[in-house]
């Protein structure tokens, strides 16, 4: 297994994991989805969490795209294990490798010290905490647009003091470890942006409140977030003052790429729940994949699916050549998620009122991936600045 050997794994290796995987998310992680620790937003509880957490260390799946020492599968191997954590909205969870912890540890195992590897790095790898990434605010501040940043640092002797409001911080509540962005007030940075990790709870830091959204995937919610006169130790910088937007590519691809894996695999057991009922259900004389509207919508998903691979894959490959990727990112996440949304409202289809019920995880897989087309870059922003891309091209290919 990649958590336990220290060796980079071959293809085969990775398949191997990902097998592993998928019998234990299939055969313990799934039973779990009907479980009752839940919390009012519909947000798995922390025992919850831990329970399944100890249940995969104990399988021998607990970060299973990790190595031993501390490095990461090949992207390519990644989407194989991270598909296979996707078959339960629970398994990613489970496992350790859901949003934002896994594109926390990436960045963290390319960024941080070694201090900061081992206090912050080392936990979150061992499933003993979870972090958030704060960076998105409210009040027209930063989102799409990192430019609009209104949260400050600046430096006070051996200490930042960092002051602001930030919206959607997913995992907030019950988190240990949080990642901060925020815009330098001092001059020498030119009004760049810094990077800090940080110990939670923090007193400086205080929970405005969480709404209530369309997922509920993930514990601790995605919560609106005041920082009040926050103290952070020089140290516990992420590279250099004023850099932190060109630091914040490095997670951006690889994390828009583990959503289309984890995503790919909820649709993958979507997709088998609707042919099921499809290939059971009676409705004038025959089953229904028999009619023709019902048999064509489970084929387009078909091949839905398997494009949604094979970008998947193309996107990995790309990114294993050390390239930062971030069009090729782009064009993945906004082909996948499109493609995926799809897939999922077909199977509600198909299901017809079955799929609109709690009775089975299709409803939620639906709305979970009505979420997916926003975060990490809404459809419209990736289109927005991939036809920049194609009109500096352009011009360049005139000069």
């Amino acid at each position: 297994m990649a958590s336990g050997t220290g060796t980079v794994p071959s293809y085969q290796t990775a398949l191997e994991i990902g097998r592993q995987v998928e019998s234990f998310v299939r055969n313990v992680v799934i039973p779990y989805e009907t479980d009752t620790r839940f919390d009012h937003h519909g947000y798995p509880t922390e025992e919850l969490v831990q329970e399944l957490k100890q249940r995969a260390r104990d399988a021998g799946v607990l970060s299973p795209h990790i190595r031993s020492d501390g490095t990461h599968l090949t992207q390519r191997e990644t989407a194989i294990v991270l598909a296979r954590t996707g078959l339960s909205p629970l398994g990613s969870v489970a496992c350790n490798t859901s949003a934002p912890d896994e594109g926390n540890m990436y960045l963290l195992g390319k960024m941080g010290t070694p201090m900061i590897k081992e206090r912050f790095l080392e936990p979150l790898r061992a499933g003993r905490a979870r972090s958030a990434f704060f960076m998105t605010e409210p009040d027209n501040g930063c989102g799409s647009d990192p430019s609009l940043m209104k949260t400050t640092c600046r430096r006070d002797g051996d200490d930042w003091v960092v002051n602001g409001r930030k919206a959607f911080i997913t995992g907030m509540v019950g988190a240990k470890i949080g990642i901060i962005m925020a815009k330098s007030a001092d001059p020498e940075t030119d009004g760049g942006a810094c990077m800090f990790i940080v110990d939670l709870p923090s007193d400086a830091i205080r929970v405005e409140h969480v709404p209530n959204t369309l997922d509920s995937q993930l514990p601790g919610g995605h919560a609106m977030v005041s920082i009040e006169n926050l103290r952070v130790p020089a140290d516990q910088m992420l590279g250099e003052p004023g850099e932190a937007f060109r630091y914040a590519q490095v997670r951006l691809s690889p994390a828009r790429l583990s959503h289309c894996m984890r995503w790919l695999g909820a649709c993958r057991r979507a997709n088998e729940i609707a042919v099921d009922y499809a290939n059971r259900r009676v409705a004038f004389g025959k089953t229904i994949i028999d009619h023709e509207g019902v048999g064509f919508m489970l084929a387009d998903n078909l091949i839905d699916l398997k494009q949604c691979e094979l970008m998947i894959d193309w996107c990995a490959d790309v990114l294993d050549t050390g390239s930062l990727g971030m069009m090729e990112s782009s064009m993945t996440k906004v082909a996948v998620s499109e493609m995926l949304m799809k897939v999922a409202d077909r199977c509600v289809q198909v299901m017809g009122g079955m799929g609109v019920s709690g009775d089975t995880v299709v409803e939620q897989i639906f709305r979970e991936i009505r979420c997916f087309r926003i975060y990490d870059g809404p459809t419209e922003v990736h289109k927005w600045s991939l036809a920049k891309r194609i009109k500096r091209q352009w011009r360049e290919a005139q000069a």
